[in-house]
């Protein structure tokens, strides 16, 4: 079965007012700022969308990913916003620096090796922890209901649990994106989070030193059960449909719910196709999630997520 509370819709904010800015690679989709995104976020739990997930696109950037700490924040002042105008809203935070970082990757790279020249091709794992730390508290001060770190670093999930609860913030779950491959569907998303990795000197092309092999499954029930022992409540495979076997897998072996990411290249496939007029856009998207579903995800993660709901419920906002 597939329900409209089986879907939680991601949202991009921004800075400023009554924007509301099409991203070109995923149609339907929009760079929102944070009025724009309250007014969306409602037409969506009037047709029965009970969650949001958020990513953030900072006014600057650095080195540190400061923007993705900063308590007055774009996804802080989004979370109070939210949870003052959309009461019920299940709002979900993004944990990450990848939107955050002038170089794009998701956490902070490695000063020069001394006596040699230009940056080391490696994300500095352990300098990146406190910062997600950070991060995370800082989305639970302004109210976040749950928040799902996506970087996979090493360590993260016990680095947040220890600086949520030694903040006050025990009861906030981590959603955490255990099973996170390095693989060619996530395009459009950097268009949407303005994330992609940054070409440069010595800059990591792309996260496969930290997002996880293809081909590999054993490696994702490995990091899987990590997340579980540093105190995971939640835990996500992305992507969906080439990952259903994962799915499976994780469902199966973990006494935990279990979400799959529907992501932006998957939705945008949808989209290019049905504009072409070669499939039933409804019935593709819907069957789509309804097989997730049956995979053994017990919500999936869409940008159909408003769409689908209002097909169910046949309300349209």
């Amino acid at each position: 079965m597939l329900a409209p509370d089986d879907l939680v819709w991601p949202l991009f904010a921004v800075p400023g007012e009554r924007v509301r800015t099409p991203v070109k690679s995923m149609p339907g989709v929009f760079q929102l700022s944070v009025d724009e995104l309250v007014a969306e976020a409602q037409a969506g739990f009037e047709c029965g969308v009970r969650g949001v997930i958020l990513f953030g696109v900072p006014e600057h950037k650095d080195a540190q990913g400061s923007g993705a700490y900063d308590d007055n924040g774009i996804i802080p002042r989004a979370v109070r916003a939210l949870k003052l105008k959309v009461p019920g809203l299940v709002v979900m935070t993004d944990v990450c620096l990848c939107e955050y970082t002038d170089h794009g990757h998701c956490g902070v790279l490695r000063p020069p090796r001394a006596g040699g020249p230009g940056q080391d091709l490696t994300v500095d794992n352990d300098a990146t922890l406190p910062l997600l730390a950070r991060e995370a508290v800082a989305h639970a001060k302004a109210g976040a209901d749950l928040v799902a770190p996506s970087d996979m670093m090493d360590g993260r999930v016990g680095a947040l649990r220890r600086a949520l609860d030694e903040a006050g913030f025990a009861e906030v779950p981590i959603l955490s994106y255990a099973a996170k491959f390095a693989g060619a569907f996530y395009g459009p998303f950097r268009d949407a989070a303005e994330s992609a990795p940054r070409e440069g000197p010595g800059i990591p092309k792309d996260r496969k030193g930290y997002q996880m092999d293809p081909a590999n499954a054993r490696e994702a029930m490995r990091e899987v059960a990590l997340d579980v022992a540093e105190g995971a409540d939640l835990l996500m495979v992305k992507p969906a449909l080439p990952y259903l076997d994962i799915v499976r897998g994780v469902k199966e072996r973990f006494d935990l719910p279990v979400a799959a990411y529907h992501v932006s290249g998957e939705y945008a496939m949808i989209k290019a196709a049905a504009e072409r007029g070669w499939i039933d856009e409804d019935r593709v998207a819907l069957e789509t999630l309804l097989c997730c579903r049956r995979a053994g995800a017990d919500f999936v993660l869409t940008y159909y997520a408003r769409h689908a709901a209002s097909l169910l419920t046949g309300i349209r906002r």
